[in-house]
């Protein structure tokens, strides 16, 4: 799936930093306007446009939530482990989860309690676990498994299947792996709609085009979310600022369009102001562990 060119390192890791920074960003902003809807967001806001914090949590301007978080719990496991170790993942969620975070998913939060009582590294199958909570928090698996796309399979689900075993919540994360893979390579956004088109007519659920206008938690909603913005838009502010306003779970679907968007356009891409809003500390840490799992990705050696 990957393309033929071979960009240079500083590229790519330009594109990296530019995911993973963006993610941070997508969550920021999103967080706003987290469970309203686009009329509740029009009437407050206007366009929500500007990383200011609020929102049901009351967030400071900057601050970001679980999708970050729980991103960077799985960077740190691996910059740690010096390679993939699923249960060094498990122990940075636990000791995240110990800390009393902001925010955390209700199926999050039961997977990572039976690991910490049981040390369950695989949550049982479930109907009820095709939330985005597995998806949300994947690019550092994919980062780190840039040229090996056996790999990225493998360990993304295995990340996933601590807290989400289904099947939809599996495609989405291996997809979403492959688009950034690609992104990272150079890829541009006519070849990333090519390969979504691919996706959508293997996998219709995520059918997105007509945008069926939700934005919810489901894994489906959240990705057709993404999809829909993503591919309306040539560039990183306005693919965010219409995830945004859309409503629902907007800081994923933030994150998620973020970290796309980022891996497209690059740093470069990303508003100036939005940057400089973003917590100083998170902005530092991912930029760090971007290039850090690229400069590490043993394909890539």
């Amino acid at each position: 799936m990957q393309s033929v060119r071979i960009p240079d390192r500083k590229q790519i890791v330009g594109r990296a930093k530019g995911a993973f920074v963006g993610l941070a960003i997508g969550d920021a902003l999103g967080a706003t306007t987290e469970f309203m809807t686009p009329q509740e967001i029009k009437l407050q806001y206007g366009v929500h446009k500007q990383i200011i914090g609020k929102g049901w949590l009351y967030l400071k301007a900057g601050q970001v939530t679980d999708d970050t978080q729980m991103s960077i719990c799985i960077g740190r496991a691996i910059r740690d482990s010096q390679g993939w170790n699923l249960t060094a993942v498990a122990d940075e969620f636990a000791d995240w989860v110990k800390g009393r975070p902001i925010d955390v998913g209700s199926t999050c939060a039961r997977g990572i309690r039976n690991y910490i009582l049981h040390q369950t590294l695989e949550a049982p199958p479930s109907r009820w676990s095709a939330g985005n909570g597995a998806l949300m928090r994947m690019l550092p698996v994919a980062l780190y498994t840039l040229g090996n796309e056996e790999s990225l399979a493998q360990y993304v689900v295995e990340q996933a299947h601590l807290t989400h075993n289904n099947p939809l919540s599996d495609t989405a994360c291996i997809f979403f792996g492959r688009l950034l893979h690609e992104a990272m390579m150079g890829g541009q956004l006519g070849p990333l709609l090519m390969q979504t088109k691919g996706f959508v007519n293997e996998y219709p659920d995520f059918c997105y085009d007509p945008y069926p206008g939700k934005s919810s938690a489901f894994v489906v909603d959240t990705v057709q979310t993404v999809f829909h913005f993503l591919f309306s838009t040539d560039n990183f502010e306005d693919c965010l600022i219409g995830t945004v306003n859309q409503g629902g779970d907007a800081d994923t679907t933030g994150a998620l369009a973020g970290m796309l968007a980022g891996a497209l356009y690059g740093v470069e891409g990303i508003p100036k102001r939005w940057l400089k809003r973003l917590d100083s500390r998170v902005y530092s840490e991912v930029d760090t562990l971007a290039e850090y799992l690229v400069d590490h990705s043993p394909a890539l050696l």
